[in-house]
Order: C-alpha cells, then sequence, then structure tokens
C-alpha cells in the first residue's frame, strides 16, 4: 500500500461487513496522532479515527515494535487508555517473538482480526526506503514471526504500508515488503502451505 492512511477506510468497510474487528499493528509510530497540519486524517491518525467510528474491537488490539521519536511525552497513552496492548521495540530486543505471538493468539480469540504492518516497524538496516525510518527497530525474522503467528487467526484482512521507493536505493525494502505480503497471503484462513 501506499502511506498508513489507507487502512482507515479499509476498517470501515471491514467493520461495515464484520463489526469492530481486531487488530495486529506492527510499526515504529502508534498512528493514534490526533491532527497534523490542521488534518485530522493523515499517515499517523488512522488508529484515533478508526476508535471513535468503533472499526477497532480496543482489548484485541497489539500494535508491536513501538519505537522512537515522539510529538507527546508519553505517545502510548492514549492507546493504553483505548485498551490497547504496545509492545514497544526494546521489549522485543534479542529474543524470539513466538511466545508474544502465543499470548496474542490467545488475545484475539476467533473473531475477525486485521493485520496492518507499516515497514517502519522493521530497523531501518534491513528497511530504509520508507519516510520515517526509526533505528532499533524489528528484524526480518522477526517480521516472520509475528507475521506467522497469526496462522490459524480469523484474519479478513492485511496490508504492507510506507514503503517509499524513492528512499530504497537498494530495493530492499520492497524485497522485504514483497516477501513479508507474500507471507500474510500464506496465513491467510484456508490457505494450504506444505
Amino acid at each position: 500500500g501506499g502511506d498508513h492512511t489507507i487502512t482507515y477506510p479499509i476498517l470501515q468497510a471491514l467493520a461495515a461487513k464484520h463489526g469492530p474487528v481486531g487488530l495486529v499493528h506492527v510499526d515504529a509510530h502508534t498512528d493514534t496522532g490526533d491532527t497534523a497540519l490542521g488534518q485530522r486524517i493523515y499517515h499517523g491518525s488512522p488508529f484515533r479515527r478508526s476508535v471513535e467510528e468503533g472499526l477497532l474491537d480496543c482489548g484485541r488490539v497489539v500494535q508491536i515494535g513501538i519505537r522512537g521519536s515522539s510529538y507527546e511525552p508519553d505517545p502510548h497513552k492514549y492507546g493504553r487508555e483505548q485498551g490497547f496492548r504496545v509492545v514497544p521495540a526494546e521489549e522485543c530486543w534479542m529474543k524470539s517473538l513466538e511466545p508474544l505471538m502465543r499470548e496474542v493468539r490467545a488475545q484475539m480469540g476467533e473473531r475477525p482480526i486485521y493485520i496492518s504492518f507499516d515497514i517502519d516497524g522493521l530497523d531501518p538496516a534491513y528497511a530504509p526506503g520508507t519516510g520515517t525510518p526509526e533505528i532499533a527497530g524489528l528484524t526480518p525474522a522477526q517480521a516472520l514471526e509475528i507475521i506467522r503467528g497469526c496462522k490459524g487467526l480469523n484474519i479478513v484482512g492485511c496490508d504492507l504500508v510506507e514503503v517509499a521507493p524513492m528512499y530504497d536505493v537498494s530495493g530492499n525494502t520492497a524485497l522485504l515488503g514483497a516477501n513479508l505480503l507474500f507471507e500474510m497471503l500464506c496465513v491467510l484462513p484456508g490457505v494450504k502451505t506444505l
């Protein structure tokens, strides 16, 4: 996809069909901002707008890899107040995320969920081609653990956003993004894998 704004109308459509959905959100940023340059809809606000419209089942929202700069002293406050589970990047450093994903699967249950993956959730050493890189992010192996850890959940949609080709001089970000999308397709309900 393009920037993270695209997730907002997708969630509107999914909620119209399924009711509020759970969310597995991988990102460096919470994307729960209110306004930027006077605009309420921008790439840093899709999940605040989604909460306001009742599109998310807030007790089944997990944000993984959050880190970096912020316009607020406590950038996780809004999400926590809504009932989101916020997993900062430092809680992921140097370890497997399989135990985390077991907890996430239990939290999500059998009801519909959406996966939203911002490429800047990964460390820019692996994915430099994005507009808002933040150091000390997730590894590609951890990204696979998150996505593969969603297998068996009632996934009703997914996206991968914020790949910026003009900053992706090596092409590695696009390659990584394409592979992560393939992995998401492989964990959709009913897909048979070897």
